[in-house]
């Protein structure tokens, strides 16, 4: 993949929030080129609750609303853009998209970036990346405390950041807190900010994703709330009957959403 002018957004909105329909090489391209000239830009990867949130959060739906890119995470997202008109759509979602970037970081010597995870996280993702992909080059790690940042602490963090030279920045401090964090970072972090939740505890195995048949049916979701019932059980099951209910209109209509940014 060569670094290329990245084309107009192709955009279709799912209650209310415009989400991107594009391709995985058009995912991973605007990181490469954005990366590339360290551009100040923030990507959210948008599934169920993300749309659900952006309808009862107005600061979210704005963080939203102006994004840079907002990928289609999440299977009912994802068809949902189907049905506005965009055959085939992808689901798009943080750790694959991590990875397949990571590959083009490697092969271009783009710096990249970590923040969010705790300690023993970061360890562990580092050791499974450098297993991976042992020419990444890796800026830095880490883990904020789970406080408020004294505005000292976070401009030490941004100046890490900044004079590592990162070409991209992966953000994993939980929906919606990182997508918050990245937006009120734009323009002072120079690198691209992409929030990819659990992403790093995926990669660094201190928790097992979802066997491919059940990602590729569209069951992850269900597969990580059986492992984690307790802490996840409101955001499946309550954010998945709001968003078929808020749907349903859509469906029966008939009716699609799309637009061209």
């Amino acid at each position: 993949m060569t670094q290329q002018a990245v084309p107009s957004r192709s955009v279709g909105s799912v209650l209310g929030s415009p989400i991107d329909a594009l391709s995985w090489d058009e995912a991973v391209g605007r990181l490469v080129n954005w990366g590339g000239r360290r551009e100040s830009r923030y990507v959210c990867i948008c599934n169920v609750h993300s749309v659900v949130t952006a309808t009862q959060d107005s600061e979210f739906r704005k963080v939203i609303d102006h994004a840079d890119m907002s990928t289609p995470d999440g299977a009912p997202v994802a068809w949902a853009l189907r049905r506005a008109g965009f055959a085939g759509q992808d689901r798009i979602n943080g750790p694959d998209l991590m990875w397949k970037y990571l590959a083009e970081a490697q092969r271009l010597g783009q710096v990249v970036f970590f923040y969010g995870g705790t300690d023993d996280t970061l360890a562990k993702l580092q050791q499974a990346l450098l297993k991976a992909f042992p020419r990444l080059k890796i800026g830095g790690m880490v883990s904020p405390p789970f406080r408020p940042l004294t505005p000292q602490e976070d401009q030490a963090y941004v100046d890490q950041i900044n004079g590592a030279g990162t070409a991209v920045l992966f953000v994993g401090i939980g929906c919606p807190k990182q997508e918050k964090w990245m937006a009120a970072h734009r323009g002072r972090v120079h690198a691209v900010m992409v929030g990819v939740g659990a992403a790093f505890d995926y990669h660094a195995g201190t928790i097992k994703r979802a066997p491919l048949w059940m990602q590729r049916s569209g069951l992850e979701w269900f597969y990580r709330l059986m492992s984690e019932p307790r802490r996840l059980w409101k955001r499946y099951l309550v954010t998945n009957s709001i968003f078929v209910m808020r749907m349903l209109p859509a469906i029966f209509s008939g009716r699609t959403a799309a637009r061209g940014r």
